[in-house]
């Protein structure tokens, strides 16, 4: 049955076409997520990089299909061509990606090289498909329905496989390749069932052949690949990486320095990390009325949780959405020696849960609270450093309660730093600021707040190896280069928080 013929075709013919048409798109799809999500990973502002990745999508799209008037014979020929080229670019972006990010200057012309060239052979495939039909004009209307359909379902599997499924479960270079594989197994199934279509069958049954393998053999070989690039972005071995459902986290090693790095972000460093949770956890329990029940929000690596035990009359909640974390944290040889198996004590309860929904829907009061999350480099986080949430958080403490916040650095990141301290002002908090140095992130800050006047009433641990009395009050002093007025505050409903935290670090990259 000729296709350039006149006999028509029925449309259960190209019902493998309208399967291709699903998986493409799916795939397609998830490319332009792990592009996203990789760029977001890689030099933050994950809002950015995602709105650019959808607007050059779109575009791209557009672009592949005016470009397809100008194809004009071989139809088929040219929709093998597109099956494959989008399995090779696709299937390998985010090993392209990292590489350009290690050894270019321009990862961002990478970036949008490769959201172009996906989203225009993309743009391709619906006219070509219905090109290579419009003479069955009996069933047209039908067979356009189909791929625009399977094109839009594709689409949607494709986004909600990617974070539920696909990144948990193989990270971004195997969902890459397996993306790539099941590409280029469509492109096999089509010359199979057309080749008498094709010009030269061989030519393209051995180029999908060749990367076929080549894909298969990166997803097998995909943890070694991680390594190897991991390696290059740390300064330090890497030994150990783990994508949980939420978060990267990777641990390394250089000689005594152990380093746990959350999104390519260090969270702690064996060296140092005394000074920070040491402000984090007793400068507020010096002001705080009791510190019978304290609650923790983050805190997973256990540090925090090992501080508090120190007080014999606490107890702890702590609260960390990523269970893979507390549980890593809870197990891992190297880490619970440093956090003494602080996640196994009996006074502390994990729930890994959202820190704003455990205050949503709990109703406890706490003579403590510490909030010890991520910097607010994403709209998930930065969440968790509005106004909203920090009434929240005062609705939980008791009425001689204290709260602490981590809150980046008045140094490098002033503005952030200070919007945090307003933003909880705004909520009739009263607020003391203080901060020190820790080598492996520098000046950094916390904000101290309470119902009622802060006013010192215990004394410090004797074991603590930085804080003494002495220089308790030096904490309190800032430099005129770290203090900034002229701040908005970060509301829920426009967080410039986020902003203010992404010119920081393009400041200082």
């Amino acid at each position: 049955m000729k296709i350039s013929g006149k006999v028509q075709a029925p449309a259960k013919e190209y019902r493998l076409l309208m399967l291709t048409t699903l998986l493409i798109s799916g795939c397609s799809m998830v490319y332009e997520l792990i592009i996203s999500a990789v760029s977001s990973y890689l030099t933050g502002n994950s809002t950015l990089q995602y709105s650019v990745t959808i607007g050059l999508y779109m575009f791209a799209l557009g672009v592949g299909s005016f470009l397809s008037k100008f194809i004009k014979r071989n139809l088929w020929g040219w929709f093998a061509k597109v099956e494959i080229s989008i399995g090779i670019i696709g299937g390998s972006c985010s090993l392209v990606l990292f590489l350009s990010n290690l050894y270019l200057t321009s990862y961002e012309i990478v970036m949008y090289m490769e959201i172009l060239a996906i989203g225009t052979l993309a743009g391709l495939e619906i006219p070509l498909l219905t090109r290579i039909i419009e003479e069955d004009r009996k069933e047209l209307r039908l067979t356009l329905s189909s791929i625009f359909s399977f094109d839009y379902i594709g689409g949607l599997i494709g986004s909600v496989a990617f974070p539920m499924l696909l990144l948990p479960s193989f990270g971004y270079f195997a969902t890459c390749f397996l993306s790539g594989s099941l590409n280029l197994t469509a492109a096999t199934l089509i010359m199979l069932k057309y080749r008498r279509k094709l010009n030269h069958p061989r030519i393209y049954g051995a180029a999908v052949f060749i990367f076929l393998c080549a894909m298969i053999a990166g997803m097998v070989f995909s943890e070694n690949i991680s390594n190897v690039i991991e390696n290059g972005l740390y300064r330090d071995r890497v030994i150990l990486s783990e994508q949980t459902e939420y978060q990267k986290i990777v641990i390394t090693k250089h000689k005594d320095d152990l380093r746990l790095y959350i999104d390519g972000n260090c969270q702690f460093s064996t060296v140092d990390e005394y000074r920070y949770h040491e402000a984090l956890v007793h400068v507020p329990l010096t002001y705080a009325e009791k510190h019978d029940k304290v609650l923790i929000l983050g805190g997973g690596d256990g540090l925090a949780a090992r501080e508090l035990l120190k007080y014999p009359e606490t107890r702890i909640t702590l609260v960390d959405l990523d269970k893979a974390m507390t549980d890593l944290c809870s197990n891992e040889p190297q880490i619970t020696a440093v956090n003494c198996d602080s996640l196994k004590s009996s006074r502390v309860r994990i729930i890994n849960m959202d820190a704003y929904e455990y205050l949503e829907n709990n109703q406890e009061l706490y003579d403590v609270i510490i909030v010890d999350l991520p910097d607010p480099n994403n709209e998930s986080l930065n969440k968790l450093y509005t106004n909203v949430f920090y009434r929240m958080c005062a609705s939980h403490l008791s009425s001689g309660g204290v709260m602490n916040v981590q809150s980046t650095s008045p140094y490098y990141a002033k503005s952030a730093y200070w919007c945090i301290g307003k933003t909880m002002e705004s909520e009739g908090l009263r607020v003391k600021s203080f901060h020190l140095q820790v080598p492996a992130f520098g000046d950094w800050g916390f904000h101290m707040a309470s119902k009622k006047e802060l006013e010192k009433r215990y004394k410090l641990p004797d074991d603590t190896k930085f804080l003494t009395e002495e220089n308790l009050p030096t904490l309190f002093v800032f430099g005129k280069d770290e203090i900034q007025e002229d701040i908005e505050i970060n509301r829920l409903t426009k967080p410039v928080l986020i902003q203010y935290y992404n010119d920081a670090a393009r400041e200082w990259e």
